[in-house]
């Protein structure tokens, strides 16, 4: 049924080869130009017979002499380029090619087949090109996962390719190779790329997926490793995806090597992970490999010569240190300093030589998308007025939650950034001519901001049909300046740019802005680099892709070792006071001890109702009736004394009583005078003051 249903589709197909292609529009309407799909209309000087071919009808004009049509380029036969394109959209290729297409864009594989199969009957037959295979191997490629018989057809498909001498392309090969992993066959996807190199296909990055997820899939993280070795040979650069996979397929394995330096790569090409990633980063830390990967002592030389060639934030040396780790998200404070382990990040350097590099890439770029002249014309005049300490995106910066632009907020922009540099010069402004010339420049107040503005040499305006863009981004790398935007520069512009070297200068560079009833907010770039940072210690930090606004902090994946220092912790005691001091070897018991003693003598007599802390005393002294809670060593053979006061100092061998006496004793000779006031603790104080030694630690 399928295959008779095909076979009439494709009849009106087949019959154009044999009627007279007078008339073809009966047998099968030519589509108008509204309903095909990624049609475009072609801008040539020859264009007037396509427009009238494909094009809604013209208006009916005002009567008059009909203007001579200018003559349309004929090729070889005397054919316009108009009738050999409508020629070959209304064969029967062109027909089977469109029908795909849609079948493609729908992803409609079993309309797709029933096509395939009635152009390979005999009775209806078209013959099959290139693009015909690829939309069916795409086709086939993408169900496979799901139906086998779809894996099954495609590999029906390619055959007969091959058997009509069809040759392959990129896309050819690649959806074979997406045929061989959804067949849980990683070898012959990784097959079918090295194919592909040895004829000449450079592979692209799409090319290696399929067998490299199909290893990581299938645990072989040996297989993965030679993709990978593959890549790096062909010069195409892993991303993200492929990275989080190479990490995940050694983390199951427990190849501790492997993860380090995939994470070092990852650091490298992508600094900050999306969270599917984190999660990767996260598991791995958690894993009983992890822990037992590292080593317990390293030289710690090495480690800090690693830091300083590498330009901080990591040293390359190897997991430092053994144990469980502690993993968990986190965020930074301003100064770089992690809130969940304390330990204050690094800021990385740029190379100068890179950022000279990266200026002559971006101006002869500009070249070749602005105008030469005009751009040179600019690179002239930074010359001659720079540098700038900051250069502002002025049309950012103006219609900043604004429908309107507003040259006042562009100018509170412009006086407080001008308070942050060093030189307090004003930044350049970069606008464009229009908006200088035209519409709210026109106000009084407005004419003479800019007219201030040009005589500091502070305003550039870009000339007509020109993006400034370019502009305040050269402006902004030559002269290693700060660039305030809160463009996020991440459209096609940005992308030609085609280096990892621009998202680490644009974090060290960007000033973002908020605006609030007191004016601008200025949010300069942060004193840390937002980059995976391995310490000195051995602990990680990964930054994520969560949270990347000024409203809601960054989150980081925090990773350290549960490591305690200090010497072990004595035995547990049953019932044991919170602070005792040492005891003799065998002191005797005492009835209702206080939580704090001092040492006593071997035998010392029984005290009734001890006080709570009381100080060395003589072997025989008298005993005390109600004694104070805090009394001071006495001579062998003192007088008793009425009315005893809290806290005495030592006494001379035969003072006179004291009655009543008051809490602090005044200096008494054959005694040191006291330098600070008596407190319920009284022991013999040193020679020496408290004071003169807390200085001396301070270093004065």
């Amino acid at each position: 049924m399928r295959l008779a249903a095909a076979a009439g589709v494709l009849r009106p197909t087949a019959a154009l080869l044999f009627h007279s292609r007078s008339r073809p529009h009966r047998l099968l309407p030519s589509p108008r130009r509204s309903s095909l799909p990624f049609a475009r209309r072609r801008r040539h000087s020859s264009s007037s017979s396509t427009a009238t071919a494909l094009d809604d009808p013209p208006p009916p004009s005002a009567p008059g002499p009909p203007s001579p049509a200018p003559p349309a380029p004929r090729g070889e036969g005397g054919e316009t380029k108009a009738a050999r394109r409508r020629r070959a959209r209304e064969s029967p290729e062109g027909m089977l090619r469109h029908r795909l297409d849609m079948c493609s864009r729908d992803a409609d594989l079993a309309t797709a087949l029933e096509l395939y199969a009635a152009a390979v009957d005999p009775a209806t037959a078209v013959p099959l090109a290139l693009h015909h295979y690829n939309c069916l191997l795409y086709l086939c490629s993408n169900a496979a996962a799901e139906d086998a018989d779809a894996a099954r057809r495609g590999f029906e498909i390619f055959a007969a390719m091959e058997a009509q001498g069809v040759e392959p392309n990129e896309a050819t090969l690649t959806s074979l190779a997406r045929l061989a992993a959804a067949v849980r066959d990683p070898a012959m996807a990784f097959s079918v790329v090295r194919r592909m190199a040895a004829a000449g296909i450079p592979p692209r990055l799409r090319s290696y997926g399929p067998a490299l997820f199909a290893y990581c899939d299938a645990r072989d993280a040996v297989g993965a490793a030679e993709v990978e070795a593959h890549m790096d040979a062909g010069g195409v650069v892993p991303e993200e995806t492929e990275l989080a996979a190479l990490l995940r397929v050694n983390a199951d394995t427990g190849r501790a090597d492997q993860v380090y330096r995939v994470l070092h790569r990852t650091r490298t090409l992508v600094r900050q992970v999306c969270e599917a990633t984190a999660q990767v980063v996260e598991a791995w830390f958690r894993s009983d490999a992890a822990a037992e990967a590292g080593v317990e002592k390293w030289d710690a030389r090495k480690v800090r010569e690693g830091v300083v060639k590498g330009g901080g934030g990591w040293h390359g040396q190897g997991w430092l240190g053994k144990g469980q780790w502690d993993v968990g998200q986190s965020e930074m404070d301003k100064n770089g300093k992690c809130q969940r382990c304390g330990e204050k990040l690094v800021c990385i350097d740029i190379d100068p030589s890179e950022t000279e590099t990266f200026a002559k890439s971006l101006a002869e770029l500009a070249c070749k998308r602005e105008v030469r002249d005009d751009f040179i014309r600019f690179q002239d005049w930074l010359r001659r007025n720079g540098p700038f300490d900051a250069v502002i995106d002025a049309a950012n910066v103006g219609l900043y939650n604004s429908k309107a632009f507003s040259f006042s907020q562009v100018n509170s922009v412009v006086n407080g950034i001008q308070r942050v540099t060093k030189s307090k010069k004003l930044p350049l402004i970069v606008l464009h001519r229009s908006r200088v010339n035209c519409g709210p420049a026109k106000a009084p107040q407005n004419q003479k901001l800019i007219e201030s503005w040009r005589n500091a040499g502070a305003l550039y305006s870009t000339p007509p049909g020109s993006n400034d863009d370019w502009y305040w981004l050269y402006a902004a790398v030559s002269c290693r300046s700060l660039l305030v935007t809160n463009d996020e520069m991440r459209d096609h512009l940005f992308q030609l740019l085609g280096t990892s070297f621009f998202p680490r200068w644009k974090e060290k560079h960007q000033v973002r802005l908020t605006y609030s009833g007191r004016g601008p907010t200025f949010h300069l770039p942060p004193p840390y680099s937002i980059v995976i940072q391995e310490s000195e210690a051995g602990s990680w930090h990964v930054p994520t892709t969560t949270g990347d606004d000024i409203e809601s902090p960054r989150q980081w994946v925090c990773a350290t070792r549960k490591t305690s220092e200090g010497p072990p912790s004595p035995p547990p005691q049953a019932r044991a006071t919170s602070k005792t001091s040492e005891r003799p070897p065998s002191p005797p018991p005492q009835a209702r001890a206080s939580s704090k003693t001092s040492e006593r003598p071997p035998s010392p007599p029984p005290q009734a109702r001890a006080t709570s802390k009381t100080l060395e005393r003589s072997p025989s002294p008298p005993p005390q009736a109600r004694a104070t809670s805090k009394t001071s060593e006495r001579p062998p053979s003192p007088p008793p004394q009425a009315r005893p006061t809290r806290k005495t100092s030592e006494r001379p061998s035969s003072p006179p009583p004291q009655a009543r006496a008051t809490r602090r004793t005044s200096e008494r000779p054959s005694s040191p005078p006291s330098q600070v006031p008596a407190t319920r603790k009284t022991s013999e104080r040193p020679s020496s003051s408290l004071p003169q030694a807390r200085l001396s630690d301070l270093g004065w």
